[in-house]
C-alpha cells in the first residue's frame, strides 16, 4: 500500500464494524445481566448523548455502529430491541460547548443499556484525541511564516484502535503520519545503528538509498531520522523526501533546520520536507514552528490525549 502523506483516514464502515464487534464482546460477554434482570424486552426509551466540557467531536459515527451492533448482537438471544434510531445532532470535528447534545438514541432499552458504555467509550477517547489536536493546531497557527507548520500523529496508538485514533486526528485538524511499518520508509536510530554505524555519533555506511528506491514501490516516501548534525550533514546528500530532526534542543534544531534550507536553495527544490519530532508539547511547540519546519509530530495526542466528558441522559421510557 502506497498512501500519500496528505492522505488522511476517513471513516470506513467496514473497517470500524469488526473494532466494534469485538469491543462488545469483550463488554458483553455471556449477556449483559444487571439490565437482562431489571428492565423488560417490552420497555423502549429515547436517551440524548450531552457533552460535559467544550471540545471537538470525533466517534459519532462509531456510536451510531455500537447500537446497531448490539441490537444485531442481542436480538439472536431473544431481546425485542428492533428499532434502533440514531439522530446525529453534530458531525465530526465540530467544535461543541458544555451542555451540548450530540446525539439522540431511540429504541429498546435493553439495547441502549446495554451498548451505553462502549459507544461513549469510543466517543469520550475520540473526542478527546481531536480536542487535544486542535489545541495544536491552533497553536502553530499564530506563528511565522503564516503558521505553515502542519500537526501529524505518530505509530504510538492503542494497540487495535490505531485506524479510529488517526481519524480522530484528523477530526481535530491534524494529519496522518503513515498508517503502519508497510507504507512509508523511515530509517530511524536503530537502523542506523544496525545497518552499519559503530556509535549512534557515526553516519552509516551499511544502506544505499538508490538501492532502497529500486525496492519499493514508485512514489513511496522516504524520511529520515537524524539526532545530530553529523547525521544531519550526511542525509543532506541523499535523495530522501523527509528528514525528521528528532530530539534536538532549540539551539541546535534552529542549526539544523537552517542547514537543511540551505540544502533546499542550493538544489532549487522544496525537498526534504522538515519534520521535527521527540518531546513536544504546546509549551514547546510555537518556539519550533517559529522555524519554519514543515511538519511536527506529536505523540501525545494519541497516547496521552484526555477523554471528553461525555454522558448518556435518559430523556423519556415507553411499553
Amino acid at each position: 500500500m502506497n498512501r500519500s502523506e496528505e492522505e488522511n483516514v476517513n471513516l470506513d464502515l467496514k473497517k470500524i464494524r469488526p473494532i466494534v464487534k469485538n469491543a462488545l464482546r469483550e463488554d458483553i460477554g455471556r449477556g449483559d445481566i444487571t439490565t437482562g434482570l431489571l428492565v423488560p424486552e417490552t420497555k423502549k426509551m429515547k436517551a440524548k448523548i450531552v457533552v460535559r466540557e467544550p471540545g471537538i467531536v470525533a466517534g459519532i459515527g462509531v456510536a451510531e455502529e455500537v447500537f446497531k451492533a448490539v441490537e444485531s448482537l442481542t436480538i439472536g438471544k431473544g431481546r425485542k430491541g428492533r428499532g434502533i434510531e440514531f439522530k446525529k445532532i453534530v458531525e465530526d470535528g465540530d467544535q461543541v460547548k458544555r451542555g451540548e447534545t450530540l446525539a439522540e438514541v431511540r429504541g429498546g432499552a435493553q439495547v441502549v443499556l446495554t451498548g451505553e458504555r462502549t459507544a461513549l467509550n469510543f466517543l469520550q477517547h475520540l473526542s478527546g484525541i481531536a480536542t487535544l489536536t486542535r489545541k495544536y493546531t491552533e497553536a502553530v497557527k499564530s506563528t511565522s511564516p503564516r503558521g505553515k507548520a502542519k500537526i501529524y500523529d505518530t505509530r504510538k496508538t492503542l494497540p487495535g484502535l490505531r485506524y479510529l485514533e488517526k481519524y480522530a486526528v484528523s477530526c481535530g485538524g491534524g494529519y496522518n503520519h503513515r498508517m503502519g511499518l508497510y507504507d512509508m520508509v523511515l530509517i530511524k536510530d536503530n537502523h542506523w545503528w544496525i545497518a552499519g554505524a559503530r556509535t549512534r555519533e557515526k553516519v552509516p555506511g551499511g544502506w544505499n538509498l538508490e538501492e532502497i528506491r529500486e525496492k519499493i514501490p514508485k512514489g513511496m516516501k522516504v524520511e529520515v531520522e537524524v539526532d545530530n548534525l553529523r547525521q544531519l550533514k550526511r542525509v543532506l546528500d541523499m535523495d530522501v523526501d523527509i528528514i525528521m530532526l528528532d530530539n534536538m534542543k532549540l539551539p541546535i534544531l534552529k542549526k539544523a533546520v537552517r542547514m537543511v534550507k540551505m540544502a533546499r536553495d542550493r538544489k532549487g527544490t522544496k525537498s526534504p520536507a522538515i519534520e521535527v519530532s521527540g518531546k513536544i508539547n504546546l509549551k514547546s511547540i510555537k518556539q519550533i514552528a517559529h522555524l519554519g519546519v514543515d511538519r511536527i509530530s506529536v505523540g501525545e495526542i494519541t497516547h496521552s490525549a484526555r477523554a471528553l466528558d461525555i454522558s448518556l441522559e435518559i430523556v423519556d421510557i415507553t411499553t
